[in-house]
């Protein structure tokens, strides 16, 4: 851990020399025209603060009081447009010192100034223009900033990754310290710049203006994209040196948790059975006593449900989630189970956790529930507190509990269809039931051959990715490298890519070299419906080649799910573009199929 907290440091220290923060440089150097000489500090908590504090809290914040984050940014353009006017027009000067004069009264008592040193005003409208600021800047994010936004977007926020972010931002806010109190200096003690003081003011105003008007259009991102590609040097260094083995390993162990933070179970253990590999009177081993259900935010086609009053009944627990094919291809053997046992005493459970934050809504798992034909219990675990209890890692798992409580079979993925339903038999028969032996027969879909991993777009989780510019959070204008290998993917046009999702612009394209049979991504659309065109080797798609979700070479993009963009006649190495006709679309995932 102390190696994590002192990169965080040096990361934050190094912040200063980052494109992403230039933008910020010139607005902090304007509001240090007026004012005393704890406004820098004022600036810099500020903008500390405010990021830390937005950061660690804002998932838990529209989760409670639910909002769109863009106000955020709106009341950000309104105390700079009003800080800028105050240093064009005098008279609103006056009107702003008056108020943040009687504000801070009600804090520090009124002390006698020594006319011989400069005044100590400014503190609070420091502190105020530097929240503002706070509110609308994101910084260059390397591993460990994409990692603290992660678990912080995921709500999984505990006392390492608030001790990271504090140490991340006491690292940025030491050279923004020092570069505001040097401009203050110079503005407020120079005698060159004295008789130039009030149009200095009125010029940084303008800045000041300009700039809440780049924020309100959004000109803000683009620019430090445009930044960020014109000046790759910083994200590369700024990845190397986050990115040593001794990092990554701390960074792992943030993201799986500390033990002591999950559900406590000290019974079961899913990787050694008790009392040897197998019970002494069953073909099956006894890993312990089920998990409770624990952190269920909801319960759909069912009351809510507990291990203790499904005693006596056989369980089976599958974690899943709806835009995970390699979960699709195992549910028609799921829901087959569940039909043709339930009334032998078979209790399926699909616990829902999901891989991205859409996932999270209800009504996007409902609509995936009727699509796939889901009739038994499924349990939203939005907050990973089922998983963890279960000490789960995969999508999907399936987890065996018999009549007595006890997990009994456990199988991660997909495939060996045959050998669950046969111990869901055996189950059946050691709780006294009569059981068919004869087994379901459907088509295996599980890829038999090597194909194209799994493919994240998101900056959390990226990989095997090729465009020349440095990825990092944020808008910026990438290119296709001029030649993209097997399995690599590259990007075109502007982006705004987030740890999740990468976000299209209007014209954006993407490209990937795959090796497969189907192509799947998942896909969300802005509040409008979205429109991908589709290429194969330079082709639009036609009948022969195209996904089922497209038609006449055209994805419409109507919901947040898993697309399905190409269907070959047999597996080969292809070049798939998608070329976004709208702008907001985001994408999160490749999958493939054969």
């Amino acid at each position: 851990m102390l190696i994590l907290l002192l990169f965080a440091f040096l990361s934050g220290l190094v912040t200063i020399f980052a494109p992403c923060i230039w933008p910020l440089l010139p607005i902090i150097l304007s509001a240090t025209t007026s004012g005393g000489r704890r406004k820098p500090l004022g600036i810099t908590l500020g903008i500390i603060t405010s990021f830390a504090l937005f950061t660690l809290t804002l998932s838990y914040l529209i989760k409670i009081i639910p909002f769109d984050p863009d106000i955020l940014r709106f009341f950000a353009v309104i105390v700079i447009s009003f800080l800028g006017l105050s240093l064009v027009i005098p008279k609103l000067t006056q009107i702003l010192e008056g108020f943040v004069s009687r504000l801070s009264s009600k804090f520090a008592p009124t002390q006698q100034q020594d006319p011989n040193q400069p005044p100590k005003t400014g503190f609070w409208s420091g502190l105020i223009t530097g929240f503002s600021l706070g509110l609308v800047w994101s910084p260059c994010a390397g591993p460990i900033l994409a990692t603290i936004a992660t678990l912080a977007a995921t709500t999984s926020v505990n006392w390492q990754i608030i001790l990271v972010t504090l140490v991340y931002v006491a690292g940025v806010g030491i050279p923004l310290f020092i570069f505001a109190t040097i401009g203050s200096t110079i503005f407020t003690r120079s005698r060159l710049l004295s008789p130039y003081t009030a149009r200095i003011q009125q010029f940084f105003g303008i800045i000041m203006i300009l700039t809440a008007i780049a924020i309100f259009t959004g000109y803000d991102r683009v620019l430090q994209a445009q930044l960020l590609d014109a000046i790759p040097a910083y994200s590369d260094f700024l990845f190397r040196l986050e990115g040593n083995p001794a990092v990554q390993s701390e960074l792992k162990k943030l993201k799986v948790g500390e033990k002591e933070d999950m559900p406590k179970n000290t019974i079961f253990s899913p990787t050694e059975p008790m009392g040897g590999d197998k019970t002494s009177d069953s073909k099956l081993p006894n890993y312990g006593l089920a998990p409770e259900f624990v952190g269920i935010i909801n319960w759909l086609n069912t009351e809510p449900l507990t291990m203790a009053n499904l005693k006596g009944k056989v369980v089976l627990i599958d974690f899943w989630t709806y835009t995970c094919i390699n979960c699709i291809r195992t549910l028609p053997f799921v829901t087959s189970w569940y039909e043709k046992y339930k009334d032998q005493g078979l209790v399926v459970v699909g616990v829902h956790t999901p891989e991205f934050e859409f996932e999270k809504k209800t009504t996007n798992v409902e609509n995936a529930i009727t699509q796939y034909k889901i009739t038994y219990p499924v349990a939203q675990d939005n907050n990973y507190l089922t998983w963890k209890a279960y000490d789960n890692h995969f999508w999907p798992a399936k987890y065996l509990i018999d009549h007595q409580g006890n997990v009994r079979y456990i199988h991660f993925g997909e495939g060996k269809y045959e050998e669950t339903e046969q111990a869901i038999q055996i189950l059946l028969s050691e709780a006294g039931q009569t059981v068919d032996t004869s087994l379901t027969s459907l088509p295996d879909e599980t890829p038999k051959s090597r194909l194209t991993p799994e493919t994240y777009l998101g900056l959390a989780r990226l990989e095997r990715f090729l465009s020349p510019q440095s990825p990092t959070t944020g808008f910026q204008i990438y290119s296709y490298p001029t030649d993209l290998k097997a399995n690599y993917w590259a990007l075109s046009g502007s982006w705004n890519i987030q740890n999740e999702y990468a976000e299209s612009e209007k014209g954006s394209m993407l490209e990937i070299n795959f090796n497969a049979k189907k192509v799947f991504l998942v896909i969300a659309p802005d509040s409008v419906e979205g429109s991908i065109k589709v290429y194969l080797d330079g082709e639009v798609v036609n009948e022969t080649n195209q996904g089922q979700d497209v038609s006449n070479g055209f994805a419409k993009i109507t919901e947040p799910k898993l697309y399905e963009l190409v269907n070959l006649p047999n597996q080969e190495n292809h070049q798939l573009k998608l070329e976004f006709q709208t702008k907001s679309t985001k994408i999160y995932a490749f999958t493939f199929g054969d």
